[in-house]
């Protein structure tokens, strides 16, 4: 399954590929903002999206958002990294449809229990 991680830090981009790969994901395609991942989108068919929540000059709620308005990437699950967990935060993300969390920091194992549930055994 190729998988698109979305993150405005080299370092974050390498550590979640690097994680992905010890996994089993081999497919994975980095990019630095959410206005690239579109134009990547709009060339490939991926399985699932891992994006931080704050970037510049989009950010991964409006990202979300854009996804889910499009019906050629609306069902896409989505998962966003953030250390955001303010409730309100947390509602309005699932309101626009996002598949899951990953709260910073974290581990290779919470990688691979948050992909588990939502893309199924990993």
């Amino acid at each position: 399954m190729p998988i698109l991680v979305v993150d405005d830090h080299r370092t974050m981009l390498v550590i979640i590929a690097r994680q992905l790969q010890g996994i089993g994901f081999h497919d994975v395609d980095t990019v630095a903002d959410p206005v690239t991942a579109l134009t990547m989108l709009r060339r490939r068919r991926y399985g699932l999206i891992l994006s931080d929540w704050n970037m510049a000059p989009m950010n991964g709620l409006a990202f979300l958002e854009t996804l889910r308005r499009d019906p050629d990437f609306a069902d896409i699950p989505f998962i966003l990294i953030t250390a955001e967990n303010r409730p309100e935060n947390v509602e309005q993300a699932r309101r626009l449809g996002v598949d899951g969390f990953i709260l910073k920091p974290f581990d290779t194992a919470t990688l691979q229990a948050r992909l588990a549930a939502v893309v199924g055994a990993v």
